[in-house]
């Protein structure tokens, strides 16, 4: 989701063998580890695939829209364009090494508390209301930000890198050499915009998900288990509304995080970016890349779990 939850191995049926009696704590360990790498190798492809779409959205959020000479692109077609025109190919993935460094981890932490909170709040019936559904989404979106914001950092600075060195002849930096420069605080720079934007964005995806598979695609009726389609379909429909809806705090993430450039608006905190970016650019701005966000966001779940599904059929293990 910035702001992907893809390839999870709760969202996913195993097509290993059931075991017939409890795993031992060995075993487990090991199905545990097992569901991680591919979880995470899947993740990586999902990312891989829409990096570009991510970046050209990112590029399009940092625009500032006061004076012409600052319009650097039209519209997103202009920029990917542009991108490749001025950068290469390759521009179309800079900053893409932080972000697989962090899909595993912050897929895994996003689940495991989703789960963890559905099965913590369900009534003594075993059922979950809509309510308690978004309540655990939610938690499972705010709980990732403690590590998944130093990588959006400098994710994002990267991303615009290419546009600055071309416009001001500035030095690329290395994402180490941001990490040095912000230090621990500074890598936490825009987060509660961050938990502005994943919290949302989780309470909606699980929750609307769950429903898909169940509402729509009659997941459990007459034991029927979802085929790797319905599952695509199930991901990718869900992250289209969570995306879209979150738009706006990603925007004033971006803002925050990403260094102004001479002449251009500063922020300081998410009132003050809330205020300027509303007084000087109009609501519409609030809603930059928010269709890169949809174009991103419901690919990834779809690659990212036909690629779980693919490499669990040509890796099965049994930890019966």
């Amino acid at each position: 989701m910035s702001s992907g939850i893809a390839g999870p191995p709760a969202m996913v049926k195993s097509t290993t063998n059931i075991p017939t009696h409890p795993l031992s704590a060995g075993q487990q360990t090991l199905k545990s580890i097992y569901h991680f790498s591919i979880g995470s190798v899947a993740g990586a492809i999902g990312a891989t695939f829409v990096y570009p779409i991510d970046l050209v959205k990112t590029r399009m959020q940092n625009q500032r829209k006061v004076a012409a000479s600052e319009i650097l692109y039209a519209h997103s077609w202009d920029c990917f364009r542009k991108v490749i025109r001025n950068e290469g190919v390759l521009g179309l993935y800079r900053g893409l090494l932080p972000q697989l460094v962090g899909v595993a981890p912050e897929k895994a932490i996003k689940l495991t508390m989703n789960d963890l909170m559905r099965s913590s709040l369900r009534d003594k019936n075993g059922k979950l209301s809509v309510p308690a559904e978004c309540i655990s989404g939610g938690f499972a979106g705010m709980s990732q930000v403690i590590f998944t914001n130093p990588l959006e950092i400098v994710k994002i600075r990267l991303q615009v890198q290419g546009e600055a060195a071309r416009l001001t002849g500035a030095a690329r930096e290395s994402a180490i050499s941001i990490c040095r420069e912000l230090g621990i605080r500074g890598l936490y720079k825009g987060a509660g915009a961050c938990l502005l934007r994943d919290i949302p964005f989780s309470a909606i995806y699980f929750t609307a998900y769950s429903h898909l598979k169940i509402d729509v695609f009659h997941e459990g009726r007459d034991g029927k288990k979802l085929a790797p389609l319905e599952l695509l379909a199930a991901g990718a429909i869900a992250g289209m509304p969570a995306a879209y809806l979150a738009t706006p705090a990603d925007v004033i993430k971006t803002r925050l995080q990403v260094v102004a450039r001479a002449g251009q608006q500063t922020y300081h905190g998410i009132p003050d970016a809330f205020s300027k970016i509303l007084r000087e650019e109009g609501v519409a701005a609030f809603f930059k890349g928010g269709v890169a966000r949809v174009l991103r966001s419901s690919p990834q779940f779809g690659f990212t779990l036909v690629s779980y599904e693919l490499i669990q059929r040509l890796f099965p293990l049994n930890f019966d």
